[in-house]
């Protein structure tokens, strides 16, 4: 709906679907929604190459300056909460990264706040080294059957562990905080490892050693699956297309807000050099709404002619 004026006006949305499961065993999807406590601010492309061509860092530049002001900007988080029985029945696969849950279906609900109140002190240290993975869960938190998010569970902690090395999550930004007496694993020597492992350190489990051993509680409910392979079953929904939420999303829109939309992607779909890659774009703008594709095909006819 435009370019944000900065990080501290604009909100957060979690685009993966995970689950949450509570302590009676009712499973359900979660997404996850940080709404800006500063209000949403955007700028014209006149405005962002003004700001931009003076400071190409201007969004770092504001979140820092502003910490360090006492000007400690915040978020409220809030959740969508789908009982995991409502799933296979709804009207567009909840799973699909490239939707999103309408709040009337499924009302945000206020868990609590975000605030940034300190800059870090070491860059490397706190920002450089750290590590974050969807598949850092805590009881009670899980994944779905997000096909994306599945993918990832796996790929961000291989990544980490080949830019950070094995033992990354025993650096100081990335150690858990909050667990009594620290948390315990069998990771022991490769590079970098600063862990109390030593010699009559217990690698293996389980051993008669009172070294710390699996619960057998499961983190989440489990997803369903079906067939051989144990994938999960992607059940066919009434609304499965890639344009109508498009279409929902562009008529919600200010006029002013379409009217920077139109401009930033005329601005950009403009430049193209052949016409037959211009039309095949333009054919998403007329099947996501009729007026959205007439107003992006005029933007767009005028700027070449230009």
């Amino acid at each position: 709906r435009g370019i944000p004026a900065s990080y501290r006006h604009m909100n957060g949305y979690g685009s993966h679907t995970y689950q949450w499961t509570n302590s009676r065993g009712e499973a359900y999807f979660v997404k996850y929604h940080f709404k800006t406590n500063q209000g949403i601010r955007c700028l014209s492309t006149e405005q962002a190459q003004e700001i931009a061509g003076k400071d190409p860092n201007s969004h770092q530049t504001d979140l820092l300056q502003a910490i360090e002001r006492g000007v400690h900007p915040s978020w409220t988080l809030y959740v969508q909460l789908m009982p995991a029985a409502e799933a296979a029945d709804y009207r567009f696969n909840p799973f699909d990264l490239t939707k999103v849950w309408p709040h009337k279906d499924y009302p945000l609900k206020r868990v609590g706040r975000l605030v940034l109140d300190r800059n870090p002190d070491n860059v490397f240290a706190e920002v450089e080294q750290a590590a974050f993975s969807p598949n850092n869960f805590v009881p009670g938190i899980g994944p779905s059957p997000d096909k994306m998010l599945q993918g990832r569970l796996f790929a961000y902690a291989d990544a980490h562990r080949y830019r950070l090395g094995v033992n990354h999550t025993q650096l100081a930004v990335n150690a858990p905080k909050a667990v009594p007496g620290g948390a315990s694993n069998y990771g022991r020597d490769g590079l970098m490892a600063s862990n109390p492992q030593g010699r009559y350190a217990k690698n293996y489990e389980p051993n008669s050693y009172d070294g710390p051993v699996e619960t057998g509680r499961p983190l989440s409910a489990p997803l369903p699956v079906s067939g051989h392979t144990g994938t999960h079953a992607a059940p066919q929904h009434t609304k499965d297309d890639d344009f109508f939420q498009a279409g929902e999303l562009y008529r919600l829109m200010t006029e002013e807000e379409k009217r920077r939309l139109i401009a930033n992607i005329a601005g950009g779909l403009s430049q193209v050099s052949r016409d037959d890659v211009i039309e095949k774009n333009l054919a998403h703008f007329h099947a996501a709404d009729t007026e959205y594709g007439k107003r992006v095909e005029e933007a767009v006819r005028a700027l070449r002619e230009d």
